[in-house]
């Protein structure tokens, strides 16, 4: 396995930019699609969420492989190869690795440690095995990632001790309209992002909260789930004239809330806290500049979450992912001798069943009793001398290497490379 990690995220490139090679549900498989039909790419799949579109494929080579899967960003987002190097970052091989047991872990999050980004790795996980361009070593690899991110939220309190993007914004949106207790909130959406902001100011006591979205039925769902009334993305207007705060996060691809809406909404004079968790953005911009209308925007909060460090659980959250990533990769590089240590087993095999077989040709009045021990005592030697190579091989795995004294094992005991190649273990981490 050779993992090539592209992407970009809050912590390398501006929310604007984002917004440009933001993805949709059909954007993710057009996306993977595209890639998966490049040249040096044997699998492939996209982790797609409001801060981070990150391409995770599995190549042959490096060189070739980054140039074409880099060139798929940077077409999407419209810009220049030099004005979009700088916001682009790749990892390969074994950074692949450690990168994505720190995102999934939530340690690379702009709310550290939110538990968002396991679902979302989940669906970048399913997404890709359901167009069949995630085969055994992607599957491996994100499976181990997601046992990760349970291990750190389950030995620590990571996803507790820093706010989610919804808290962190409900938090700001407090200067302009106080507490929620006794407010009305309108939701718009009603995907993963809304389901947490329900909740969010569920708890946090709203007078009334609705939830609207373009399919009813979502909108319904979600709304019986917190005793919550759904209403029509028709009724916009109207629902905002009604609301204390609002938080948009449809994943549309167009602006939702317009100034003009809002600017009726606030005919009476009030005060309204509009928080926009989509990308691209559901509020049009200019509402911010509206009089007595609070607008947060996820560049806001990527400032102010980006240097947020929870102390002593990040530290404890790290450790985690370093033990992790080094026993995935001590797995990995063992499992890359195992071919060579099947099939040498296998020649052995091969030579105590002919050398057998001579015996009995030679001793044709030898018992069963007796053939049975003389096949044990034999097979017990190529046992015991095979023993110690082939521990070793497995230790010497973890150093610098590995590929050399693998290949000088089949060397010494000319192995036939296509009986190597052959041995196949469909559990194997390469």
């Amino acid at each position: 396995m050779s993992v090539l990690v592209v992407g970009m995220s809050h912590k390398s490139a501006p929310v604007s930019l984002l917004e440009r090679v933001a993805l949709d549900g059909d954007g993710v498989r057009k996306l993977i699609d595209d890639v998966h039909a490049c040249e040096h790419v044997t699998e492939v799949t996209v982790i797609a969420t409001c801060n981070r579109v990150e391409i995770y494929a599995d190549v042959d080579r490096f060189h070739g492989s980054v140039e074409d899967v880099s060139r798929l960003l940077i077409e999407r987002a419209g810009e220049t190869t030099e004005a979009m190097l700088p916001h682009l970052y790749v990892h390969y091989d074994d950074a692949a690795v450690s990168h994505l047991f720190k995102v999934v872990a939530g340690l690379d999050s702009m709310a550290l440690g939110e538990g968002q980004i396991l679902g979302q790795t989940r669906d970048a996980l399913s997404i890709g095995q359901e167009i069949g361009t995630v085969g055994p070593a992607l599957n491996v690899f994100f499976q181990q990632a997601l046992r990760v991110g349970k291990r750190a939220r389950a030995e620590t309190d990571i996803d507790r001790a820093a706010p989610t993007l919804v808290t962190a914004a409900l938090d700001r949106s407090h200067t302009a309209v106080g507490d929620l207790t006794g407010k009305r909130v309108l939701v718009v959406g009603a995907g993963a992002m809304a389901g947490l902001a329900t909740a969010t100011v569920s708890r946090r006591g709203a007078a009334s909260i609705v939830v609207t979205n373009r399919t009813s039925d979502n909108a319904n769902r979600l709304a019986a789930e917190y005793g919550a009334r759904s209403a029509p993305l028709s009724d916009l207007r109207a629902e905002l004239a009604q609301a204390d705060v609002v938080v948009s996060c449809t994943g549309s691809s167009g602006v939702i809330v317009l100034a003009e809406d809002v600017v009726a909404a606030t005919a009476d004079g009030r005060e309204l806290a509009i928080i926009d968790l989509a990308l691209p953005h559901d509020v049009e911009p200019s509402v911010g500049e509206l009089p007595g209308v609070t607008l947060i925007n996820l560049a806001e909060l990527a400032d102010e979450l980006r240097d947020s460090e929870a102390g002593q659980e990040v530290e404890a959250v790290r450790s985690i992912v370093t033990q992790e990533v080094a026993a995935f990769l001590s797995a990995r590089r063992q499992s890359s001798v195992t071919p060579t240590v099947v099939a040498l087993r296998s020649m052995a095999t091969s030579v105590v069943d002919a050398e057998m077989e001579r015996l009995v040709g030679r001793l044709p009045d030898l018992d069963d009793a007796a053939r049975a021990e003389v096949l044990h005592t034999v097979r017990r030697v190529a046992d015991k001398l095979l023993h110690q190579p082939t521990v070793r091989v497995k230790e010497l795995a973890n150093e610098t290497g590995a590929v050399s004294y693998a290949a000088a094992l089949a060397e010494l005991f000319a192995l036939d490379s296509e009986a190597v190649e052959a041995v196949t273990r469909p559990g194997d981490l390469a």
